[in-house]
């Protein structure tokens, strides 16, 4: 019976594409919505990606996410160094910054403050001198952190630092080493442009040196954002998490667990998260139409040859598997194809877009189409099953 089912299926090349068509195009939507998502929230922990020598993170006990941070005192580095099997540890110091671009044009970042000696959590520049130029005094590295033209200068240098006000509608260009920038009213200089891991939500970054962020975040007390540490080789990331946290009172946890707490913040703070599964809904309403009205026209057009079958002898339970078997192969070969194309096609979208291929997103794609599929075959038996034989004979 299942060799029959499959003929049937594949005997009206218009049917069975239909319904390829539509199995396809839901499997496509679904794992293409998944696999935006995982892209959003890789770039919702890109902080914790773009340090992979730091396994363990320690910040204040409130923090539970990059997003939403609290400082901490300067005398907790010590602390934490102090504790054995501590590798090294690092300071990383967060906040926000205006800067006013050499037109007038205003731009917030976010400013990120690291060691003056280790620099360690800068992003290697493309475009400029190395790290080490932030050494340099009021050097700093920006990034366009998932944005498109934000940052941008005049062209012209009568557009530079004008008299006359603001030069707004100017022709520009990217930023590039030896170019100034004003923020909070200190000068800084451009000493390269980085491409990291871009954010979610996108916003340009700036890096710079402890002494230069004290300077220009004009803040006070309390800096230090997060501890970076590397453990060693003898202690294991999580022992020495819980040693930190019992010998100092603050929050340390890996890098691995502080990933999936910044994923948890996200799924429960981000407005985000729902329109992700809207969007997966609406891809299953849409599934659900294509394949059940085709699901249904094919069975509904092909009662005569079921009528032959229970005719035979043929029970309604074997002919309502022909009817799963049919939705099942079409389930298999229509999401090959639309995770296929969907993979195909997030690997060739430019960099800047939000998506990454991970192992649930094909599983996702796959059991979405499955129910929808199985729910359609639900629907498309109940002509079958109040299938009279004697219908072979009518004209």
């Amino acid at each position: 019976m299942f060799k029959v089912a499959v003929e049937m299926l594949m005997y009206d090349r218009t049917k069975y594409l239909g319904v390829f068509v539509g199995i396809g195009f839901t499997a496509f939507l679904v794992t293409f919505a998944m696999a935006y998502f995982a892209g959003f929230m890789t770039r919702g922990f890109a902080l914790i990606g773009e340090n992979p020598s730091a396994n363990v993170w320690v910040m204040d006990s409130a923090v539970s996410s990059t997003e939403a941070t609290v400082n901490i005192s300067d005398s907790s580095l010590g602390l934490v160094r102090g504790v054995k099997g501590v590798s090294y540890a690092t300071p990383l110091y967060l906040g926000d910054a205006t800067a006013r671009f050499a037109n007038g044009h205003f731009q917030s970042f976010q400013l990120i403050g690291v060691d003056d000696t280790t620099l360690s959590g800068v992003p290697k520049p493309t475009n400029g001198l190395g790290v080490n130029a932030l050494r340099i005094p009021d050097s700093v590295v920006v990034d366009g952190g998932g944005t498109s033209d934000k940052l941008q200068t005049p062209l012209y240098k009568k557009d530079m630092w004008p008299y006359d006000g603001s030069h707004l509608n100017v022709p520009t260009r990217k930023l590039r080493y030896g170019d100034e920038l004003l923020v909070n009213d200190s000068r800084v200089v451009i000493s390269g442009v980085s491409s990291t891991i871009p954010r979610f939500p996108p916003r340009p970054l700036m890096y710079t040196t402890l002494s230069n962020f004290k300077r220009i975040n004009q803040s006070h007390g309390k800096n230090i954002t997060f501890i970076m540490v590397n453990s060693q080789h003898n202690i294991s990331p999580k022992v020495l998490a819980q040693n930190i946290t019992k010998q100092t009172g603050l929050k340390a946890i890996t890098s691995d667990e502080f990933k999936k707490e910044t994923v948890l913040w996200y799924l429960i703070n981000s407005e985000d998260v729902g329109d992700m599964i809207n969007m997966i809904i609406l891809a299953m309403l849409v599934g659900f139409g294509v394949t059940g009205v085709m699901l249904y026209m094919l069975t509904y057009e092909n009662l005569k040859q079921y009528a032959v079958l229970k005719a035979m002898g043929a029970s309604n339970n074997q002919l309502i598997n022909m009817v799963f078997t049919q939705a099942f192969v079409g389930t298999v070969i229509g999401s090959g194809i639309g995770i296929g194309i969907c993979t195909i096609l997030g690997e060739s979208i430019s960099v800047d877009f939000p998506f990454r291929m991970m192992w649930f997103a094909p599983l996702l794609g796959f059991l979405g189409v499955f129910v929808v599929s199985i729910t359609a075959a639900v629907i498309s038996i109940k002509p079958i099953l109040s299938l009279e034989p004697g219908i072979v004979f009518s004209r």
